[in-house]
C-alpha cells in the first residue's frame, strides 16, 4: 500500500540544514524523498473528497487513469499493479493496462486545484495549488533555496562527505513514528522531535543506486529501477546482509517470540532505506530462524531482539517464507502427485516419553502439517530421513492431510515407543545446492540440516512474562520548573493508537531527582486529569501546563519483563549498551501485549474477496489444553491475497472479534472454520501493536 503523507516525514522538519548534516535526494516536483516507481508526496491542507483519492494508495489521484471497468487509479500504482496482476484491484475483472484511459479534463482540474503546504514549513508558510507547487520550490521557496545551496557545498568537497556518510549511523523511518511523536514536557517552548526528524528518517549516504531521483534533478530514467530479488518461498534459507558501519540499524520491526503463540520471530514491517530495505530480499512475514550462529526460532522476544542488535559487518539469517497462492511448486491431492515422493518413516523411541526432535507447523497456503526444523541431536535427526519442508500425511495410520500441528503432537504423544511417519516430498534440487543469486554478492542456500545453535525453550504465558504495577506519584518542584521527561504515543499517533509513555527522563530534572518515574512507564493521570484517551498534542499541552504548580500528582503504570530466569549469562548475546536519555528510545513489542485491556484499543478491518480463495493470512493462538486460553495473533499474510492487497492487517496483530464474535475462549479449530466459511466478507476486530525495532 502507498505511504500516506502523514506517515511519511517530509523535508519541513529541519530548518537549519548544515553541511554536516547528512543531505538526502529530494524530488524535483514535490520537494519529499521518495522512490522514482512510486508517486509524489504531498502535505494536504484539507482532507480529500474519497472520489479524488486512489483506492491503491489510498492517496489523491496523480495522473488518473480510468479502467474500462469504471474506476480510477494513478497511473504509476495501476502500471505497478498490472505488472503482477491481470485485474482490476477493486472490481477483479480482467484487465490490461493499454486499455486503461486518461481521466477527463476536469478531474486533472480538480486534483490541480488541491491546496497543498510547502514541505519546508519550517522556513515557508506558503500554501498554494498543487500544479503550482513546483514552481515554488524552482522561484520562491527560501527553504529550497537554502537547500540546494547547501548541497552545492556538499558537492565541491565529496570526499569529505563520504567520509562522513560512512561513518555516521542510520536511524530509521520507525523511529520517526516513535520519536517524531516524542515530546520533551519541560514546559520552555522547545520544538517537538517531530519538527527535527528529517533527517533521522532517511540514510546518511546517497550514492544508493535505488535511488533515482537526484536532488532538485529532472529524472528521466523514471522506469529503470530495477526489482528486488525475491527469496525462495515455502524453503528454508540462508542470505547474507552486509553493512559497513556495523552499528547501523536493520531498519525493521519484529513481533513473536515463545512467550507468544507465534514462537517464531516475523518481521512485522520493512522501513523504507534501511539496510534490510535496500538489500530488497526480506518482506514483512518472513520468518527469521536463525542470526549467524544463534537459533532464535523458540527464544524469547527480547533475547531475539538482542541477537539481531548485535553489531557486526556480515549477517547471516536463517528465514522461511510462505508460499503464496498460485505459485504452488507441486500440487497437494489426496491422492498425492507425480511430482511427489511418498515414503514411510518408522522411528523408534527408546521410552514413550522420548521426544522426537521434530518442529511441525501449517502454512497458509495449502493444508496439512509440515517439517520445519529438526533438533540437532534428537532422534528424527540421527535417523536422518526426514528432512525440513517435508510434509506429514498420516502419523500411525491417522491421516493429517487436513490436520493440525496440534493434533499431529498429541497422536505422537500417545503414539507409544514406535511411530509411523508418512511424508511427501517434493521434487527439488540436490541437498546443499548452493544457488548464487543474480546480480548480488550474497548466497542463497537451501538447508537440510538445522541451525548449529540450539536453544530449546519451552513455550510460556504471556502473564508470566510482562508485570504491570500501578504508582501513585507527587512531585514538589519550584514554580514554573520543568518535569524533565521526554514522552511519546497517543491516541491517533502514527504508530497506532498507544497509550502516553515515558522515552526518557534526562537527569537534573526534578523527576529524575525524585527516581521514581523511569523509562517505559505509562502515564495514566496528571493532577486528576486522565490521559490515556487524549491524543499526543493533548497529552503533552497537560504536561507542560503542570510546570506551573508547586507540585504535580502523577499516576503511571510500570511495565516490566520478566527474563527467562533459566537463561545464563553465558546464553546471553553481548549487545551495546543502550543510552538511558536516549529521547528516541522505543518499547519492546511484549511490553505492548502486557497492558491491562483497559489501555487496549480496538478497530475494525473489513476484507473483501471476490473468488472462494484463502483470506491470506494465517493465524495462531485460542484455547488449547495445553497452552490455557492465549490470544489469537496473525503470524503470516501472504504475497497476493485480499489481506495482503488491504494492506492494514499486519503480523503480530491480535484478533479479538470475528464479525462481532468474541474469540476469547475459543479455540484454533473452531476459528478456522469460521473463517472459511466466510464468503465475500468478513470484519476483523484488532488490537496492533508496533514491533520492536532492531
Amino acid at each position: 500500500m502507498g505511504t500516506t503523507s502523514d506517515e511519511m516525514v517530509s523535508v519541513e522538519q529541519n530548518s537549519s540544514p548544515s553541511p554536516s548534516s547528512s543531505l538526502n535526494p529530494l524530488c524535483f516536483e514535490c520537494g519529499q524523498q521518495h522512490w522514482t516507481r512510486e508517486n509524489h508526496l504531498y502535505n494536504y491542507q484539507d482532507e480529500v473528497d474519497d472520489d479524488l483519492v486512489c483506492h491503491i494508495c489510498l492517496q489523491p489521484l496523480l495522473q488518473p487513469l480510468d479502467t474500462p471497468c469504471g474506476h480510477t487509479f494513478c497511473y504509476k500504482c495501476l502500471r505497478n499493479f498490472l505488472q503482477e496482476k491481470d485485474f482490476c484491484p477493486l472490481d477483479r475483472k480482467r484487465l490490461h493496462f493499454k486499455l486503461c484511459k486518461k481521466s477527463s479534463i476536469l478531474v486533472h482540474k480538480l486534483l490541480d486545484k488541491l491546496l497543498v503546504f510547502c514541505p519546508f514549513s519550517s522556513v515557508c508558510q506558503g500554501v498554494m495549488q498543487r500544479c503550482e507547487l513546483e514552481a515554488h520550490l524552482r522561484n520562491r521557496c527560501p527553504g529550497a533555496s537554502h537547500w540546494r545551496v547547501a548541497l552545492e557545498k556538499r558537492k565541491t568537497n565529496k570526499a569529505e562527505t563520504e567520509i562522513e556518510n560512512e561513518s555516521s549511523s542510520t536511524v530509521i523511518d520507525p523511529l520517526s513514528t516513535l520519536s517524531s511523536e516524542t515530546d520533551d514536557c519541560s514546559g520552555t517552548g522547545t520544538v517537538p522531535t517531530e519538527r527535527n526528524s528529517t533527517l533521522a528518517c532517511f540514510p546518511t549516504w546517497t550514492e544508493d543506486p535505488g535511488l533515482d531521483n537526484p536532488a532538485f534533478e529532472e529524472n528521466s530514467g523514471a522506469d529503470s529501477a530495477q526489482q528486488p530479488l525475491s527469496l525462495p518461498e515455502g524453503e528454508i534459507t540462508t542470505i547474507e546482509i552486509h553493512r559497513s558501519n556495523p552499528y547501523i540499524q536493520l531498519g525493521i520491526s519484529i513481533v513473536g517470540g515463545n512467550e507468544t503463540p507465534l514462537i517464531n520471530i516475523v518481521i512485522q514491517e520493512v522501513y523504507r532505506d534501511g539496510i534490510i530495505a535496500r538489500d530488497g530480499r526480506l518482506l514483512a512475514g518472513d520468518q527469521i530462524l536463525q542470526v549467524n550462529n544463534y537459533d532464535i526460532s523458540n527464544v524469547s522476544h527480547n533475547y531475539a531482539r538482542a541477537v539481531l542488535s548485535q553489531p557486526c559487518s556480515t549477517l547471516h539469517l536463517t528465514v522461511l517464507r510462505e508460499r503464496r497462492f498460485g505459485n504452488r511448486a507441486y500440487n497437494h491431492s489426496d491422492g498425492g502427485s507425480l511430482r511427489e515422493e511418498i515414503f514411510h518413516v518408522v522411528l523408534h523411541k527408546r521410552d514413550s516419553s522420548e521426544q522426537l526432535g521434530i518442529k511441525l507447523v501449517r502454512r497458509t497456503d495449502e493444508p496439512g502439517v509440515f517439517i520445519l526444523d529438526l533438533l540437532e541431536g534428537g532422534l528424527a535427526a540421527q535417523d536422518g530421513r526426514l528432512s525440513s519442508n517435508d510434509r506429514v500425511l498420516a502419523i500411525n495410520g491417522h491421516d493429517l492431510k487436513h490436520g493440525t500441528p496440534e493434533l499431529a503432537a498429541q497422536i505422537i504423544q500417545a503414539s507409544g515407543e514406535r511411530v509411523n511417519l508418512t511424508i511427501a516430498r517434493p521434487g527439488k534440487a540436490q541437498p546443499g545446492q548452493t544457488v548464487r543469486d543474480a546480480g548480488t554478492h550474497s548466497t542463497s542456500q537451501h538447508h537440510s540440516q538445522p541451525p548449529s545453535y540450539n536453544r530449546p525453550s519451552s513455550h510460556k504465558d504471556l502473564t508470566q512474562c510482562v508485570t504491570c504495577q500501578e504508582k501513585h506519584i507527587t512531585v514538589k518542584k519550584e514554580p514554573h520548573e520543568s518535569l524533565g521527561m521526554t514522552v511519546a504515543g497517543g491516541r491517533g499517533s502514527k504508530s497506532g493508537e498507544l497509550p502516553i509513555f515515558v522515552t526518557s527522563v534526562p537527569p537534573h530534572g526534578c523527576l529524575a531527582r525524585d527516581g521514581r518515574i523511569k523509562r517505559g512507564d505509562v502515564l495514566l493521570n496528571i493532577n486528576g486529569i486522565d490521559l490515556t484517551n487524549l491524543s499526543h498534542s493533548e497529552a503533552v499541552a497537560m504536561l507542560k501546563a503542570s510546570a506551573a504548580s508547586p507540585a504535580v500528582a502523577l499516576k503511571a503504570l510500570e511495565v516490566q519483563i520478566v527474563e527467562d530466569a533459566t537463561q545464563t549469562s553465558e546464553e546471553q548475546p553481548s549487545t551495546f549498551s543502550e543510552n538511558e536519555y536516549d529521547a528516541s528510545w522505543s518499547p519492546s513489542w511484549v511490553m505492548w501485549l502486557g497492558l491491562p485491556s483497559s489501555l487496549h484499543s480496538c478497530h475494525d478491518i473489513v476484507l473483501r474477496r471476490s473468488y472462494l480463495g484463502s483470506w491470506g493470512f494465517s493465524i495462531v493462538g485460542g484455547y488449547e489444553e495445553n497452552h490455557a486460553n492465549q490470544p489469537f495473533f496473525i503470524k503470516t499474510i501472504v504475497l497476493g491475497t485480499p489481506a495482503y492487497y488491504d494492506g492494514r492487517l499486519k503480523c503480530g496483530d491480535m484478533i479479538v472479534a470475528v464479525n462481532g464474535l468474541s474469540t476469547v475462549g475459543m479455540s484454533h479449530s473452531a476459528l478456522v472454520p469460521m473463517l472459511k466459511e466466510q464468503r465475500n466478507k468478513v470484519t476483523l476486530t484488532v488490537i496492533c501493536w508496533p514491533g520492536s525495532l532492531v
